[in-house]
């Protein structure tokens, strides 16, 4: 079972973007369940199974997200978590970040094996932007590693995607067009069929 994460929700205070210069923005909880929706579909075609974590519009508490995540995957084990977020920088370097970055918990898991096929993917698929590597002497993958909560309080392998920032404009504009959008979910389904192909359950 794909277990898919939206990240956020309408009461989540920020993750938006600027108003741009044509009136248009993006709201993080949007864009997180538009893209969320689009990997399911293609999934749904595809014959693999997924649960959407988050159905709803509002923010759900984080120890709840990971309880229904804890609750599928001793129905389904062998599932794995995708928590999908857009990206936002300091107010001190807003509008200058950008790229694509996937998180795993801190150590090498079987959450990393699934983050560099990923991120492998991404760089294939969003070639016109930079991709935000978090290799160093301790942390050999190309993912960057952190204490998120829904990244460690899971029982399944549980990655983040961080899919460009929406306080650049050049990578908002893309994340705000159907074209981006289907890009983005398309290449999240291939690092899933990837992932499958090498590990079948």
């Amino acid at each position: 079972m794909i277990i898919i994460d939206p990240g956020h929700g309408v009461n989540t205070a920020g993750k938006r973007s600027p108003v741009w210069s044509d009136g248009t923005q993006l709201f993080e909880w949007e864009f997180n369940r538009d893209v969320v929706k689009r990997i399911e579909r293609r999934l749904i075609s595809l014959n693999i199974p997924c649960n959407i974590l988050v159905k709803e519009a509002v923010d759900i508490a984080l120890k709840v997200r990971c309880d229904r995540a804890d609750a599928i995957y001793r129905q389904y084990p062998g599932s794995f978590l995708i928590s999908i977020h857009g990206n936002a920088a300091p107010e001190d370097s807003k509008g200058k970040a950008e790229g694509w970055e996937v998180w795993t918990s801190p150590g090498e898991t079987e959450s990393d094996r699934i983050a560099t096929i990923f991120y492998t993917q991404a760089k294939a698929a969003l070639k016109d932007f930079k991709m935000r590597n978090g290799k160093c002497p301790g942390n050999p993958g190309p993912d960057k590693e952190s204490k998120f909560y829904i990244l460690i309080h899971t029982l399944c392998p549980a990655i983040l995607t961080e899919n460009l920032f929406y306080d650049n404009e050049k990578e908002c504009r893309f994340m705000m067009s159907d074209y981006g959008m289907e890009l983005i979910a398309k290449m999240h389904v291939f690092a899933i069929q990837t992932y499958l192909s090498l590990n079948p359950h």
